[in-house]
């Protein structure tokens, strides 16, 4: 632990004794949740930064869209406006945030809402004509107001939440002791060659209680990069100059990615949900143009495309994004049954 981290640890203990006590008053019923008859599921995590939300929302879309009629609400993080939104044709990362943005790009046919307020937000959806029959509440983990049916944790196997202090000190939203509420708790970055012994130590390590299980998922690269109108085999890309993008809180995976492929490529890194300003354009443009190369390209994330691909074109180079997909190590039938 820093320094710095060290003379905040007081803070911690108060911080972690407010959310703590917030947490008993909901537990008692002294703090009321709101309760509703459809299905509600909760998608979240203990700590602030990546866990692996937007691709895990989007599994479990993938598994319940032709079933059940579908909605997705979030708070739209870092978006312009509030209140509830619908999103529709007019919708961009500005109105509902990259991530509800990203979703609404690749399932255009269930229903992505925002609202900071997500009781209200739940409230909203149905009153519509065509009401949702099963709401995944996106990063809503700490949303105590509404009482979900069934919760999924998040912890990346790099940074188990375990291993992590309460804020400022540490990245946790609440105390470790929060996980209980979870039904499931989901390993998420691991290694795709994950071993049964690396397994059961880390599940040790959680020590989940009689009524959670634990999986273990990975991200899988797609085989391509694509934009709006054109795609590119990634073996392909080996012979591109490539101006690399990211504007997300852990891009290393996607580094140590790329460079097992083999492909070259100049990393522009900025913050998590950054909104590129002009001058950010300029700098990606300048990037490209060191290239004497008639093959360069930018290459950045789905989430970071959806915020920048507007205007499409970087001095004569195309913009592209790489796609990822949430899979499991081991029991994905399970899991799915599960959730089913």
């Amino acid at each position: 632990m820093s320094e710095w981290r060290k003379i905040l640890k007081p803070f911690s203990w108060l911080y972690g004794g407010i959310t703590q006590t917030r947490n008993t008053l909901y537990d008692k019923g002294i703090l009321k949740s709101h309760e509703f008859e459809i299905p509600l599921i909760v998608v979240g995590n203990l700590r602030v930064g990546g866990t692996g939300k937007t691709p895990t929302v989007a599994y479990l879309v993938k598994l319940l869209k032709n079933q059940y009629r579908i909605a997705v609400l979030s708070r739209g993080y870092k978006r312009k406006t509030s209140g509830f939104i619908l999103a529709d044709k007019e919708a961009n990362s500005g109105t509902i945030g990259d991530e509800p943005y990203q979703l609404y790009r690749r399932y255009p046919e269930i229903l992505i809402a925002v609202d900071e307020d997500r009781a209200h937000g739940i409230h909203q959806l149905l009153q519509l004509k065509n009401p949702p029959e099963l709401v995944i509440l996106d990063d809503a983990f700490q949303h105590r107001q509404v009482k979900a049916d069934f919760n999924i944790l998040l912890t990346p196997y790099d940074d188990l939440y375990v291993d992590d202090k309460v804020l400022p000190s540490g990245n946790l939203r609440e105390n470790t002791n929060g996980a209980d509420r979870a039904q499931i708790i989901i390993v998420t970055k691991s290694p795709e060659q994950l071993t049964e012994k690396q397994q059961f130590e880390t599940v040790q390590k959680l020590k989940p209680g009689l009524m959670q299980t634990v999986f273990f998922s990975s991200i899988t690269y797609a085989d391509e990069i694509v934009n709006e109108t054109d795609s590119i085999k990634l073996s392909e890309l080996r012979d591109y100059e490539v101006v690399l993008v990211t504007g997300i809180a852990n891009p290393q995976p996607l580094l140590a990615y790329l460079t097992r492929q083999q492909i070259t490529y100049s990393h522009l890194a900025f913050p998590d949900h950054h909104n590129f300003s002009e001058s950010d354009l300029n700098t990606i443009t300048q990037t490209l143009n060191r290239f004497e190369s008639n093959k360069k390209l930018i290459l950045t994330t789905e989430k970071d495309y959806v915020r920048i691909f507007t205007p499409p074109k970087f001095g004569g180079a195309e913009l592209y994004y790489l796609a990822i997909e949430t899979q499991f190590v081991q029991h994905q039938d399970d899991f799915d049954k599960m959730i089913i």
